[in-house]
């Protein structure tokens, strides 16, 4: 594929809520990070480096379907608006991207499978990012799947590999299993709590890390963080996911804790809350995205606590990727101002509701749900 007129449903499949403790943990996502034997890593790498990592993952897709079903996309070869979709869906980074440059780099692409939720980011900081993102908490299935993944790719390319180091990678934070788990979570219990730092600081003392809704470097909004590991090396990676999941399992569990005392001790203020971001969402006429991720936070505590009956948590996850920029300038055909795009998205928001029957809303009101 080397160009996109629209961006097919990649990388969407976590949006349907339905993996365990979903009132939680929105997604898991596995990544391994790869190098090629005998290449320079990609920040030594010259373009015809980069372009002969990006040749041999195109002979994996084409002769051997790696990942299955997939689709190679060069990011050179599709434009701006398209390229901003697949990092707003998660499938790439701003480092796959050159964040800040006019222009992705050189060999620059992203492999992506139209029938399970795995990808390959090439030459990113690595040359190859093996992934997988699902929904719930599904550590285990996560890496099944990436597992199955990388042992097929290696069977046909050899890895830069040391006995005594494991994986080699060009951080050497990710060197050993070369493996990066995290879970994204909602915790507004226990930052209304006041629980929150509690709980930071005892996932910092076991070794892992909090970041924000979009990951390293990324501002907290809407009490979505995203908790990983920070070790790769010593460690088998089934023992590095497990030990994750059990974490995160116990922040699960706090968390819900934190929701019990919010109903028991505070009802009247939370249902307020609840009430109020719902409102918000169904009448407003503009919308940051900022206020948008915070709204939906208030909402999706609200259905979690059967203080409102609907939207389903499907529709709350597709409002967070749809009413990002590029989706909506793709939904719109258009570029769209700053105050465009806030109208645009409260626009999109409004019909979103309305097509599952809103409370207070019109019955039936639009049909579908996408932008």
């Amino acid at each position: 594929m080397d160009d996109l007129e629209t961006v097919p449903d990649f990388g969407l499949d976590w949006l349907d809520g339905a993996g365990p403790d979903a009132d939680v943990v929105l997604s898991t996502r596995v990544r391994l990070a790869r190098n090629l034997a005998g290449r320079p890593y990609v920040s030594r790498a010259r373009r015809e480096d980069r372009e002969a990592v990006l040749a041999a993952v195109s002979r994996l897709v084409r002769r051997d379907s790696l990942p299955r079903e997939a689709s190679l996309v060069s990011m050179e070869r599709i434009g701006a608006r398209a390229r901003r979709i697949f990092l707003e869906r998660r499938l790439v980074s701003k480092e796959l991207l050159g964040e800040d440059r006019t222009e992705p780099p050189a060999g620059a692409a992203v492999a992506v499978s139209s029938v399970d939720p795995v990808s390959v980011m090439v030459n990113e900081e690595d040359h190859l990012r093996i992934q997988c993102l699902v929904s719930g908490l599904r550590f285990a299935d996560a890496w099944e799947l990436v597992d199955e993944l990388d042992d097929e790719i290696g069977e046909r390319v050899a890895m830069a590999y040391h006995h005594e180091f494991g994986y080699l990678t060009a951080c050497p934070t990710n060197a050993g299993t070369g493996l990066r788990g995290s879970a994204l979570v909602h915790l507004p219990g226990l930052v209304l709590t006041r629980e929150f730092k509690k709980v930071l600081r005892g996932i910092a003392h076991v070794g892992l890390t909090f970041r924000g809704l979009h990951g390293e470097g990324s501002r907290v909004a809407g009490n979505f963080f995203q908790v990983s590991n920070q070790t790769t090396l010593g460690k088998s990676e089934p023992d590095l996911l497990d030990h994750l999941g059990r974490v995160v399992e116990t922040v699960i569990r706090k968390e819900r804790k934190a929701r019990e005392v919010l109903v028991r001790d505070a009802s009247t203020v939370t249902e307020d809350k609840v009430w109020r971001a719902y409102g918000i969402l169904r009448h407003a006429r503009a919308l940051t995205y900022e206020e948008l991720v915070n709204l939906v936070s208030g909402v999706r505590l609200g259905v979690a606590l059967k203080l409102l009956p609907v939207p389903p948590v499907y529709t709350l996850n597709r409002l967070m990727i749809f009413s990002q920029k590029a989706h909506l300038e793709q939904a719109a055909g258009r570029e769209l101002s700053t105050p465009e795009r806030h109208a645009h998205r409260a626009e999109y928001v409004r019909r979103a509701l309305d097509s599952e029957g809103a409370l207070g809303g019109r019955d039936g009101g639009t049909s579908g749900c996408g932008p």
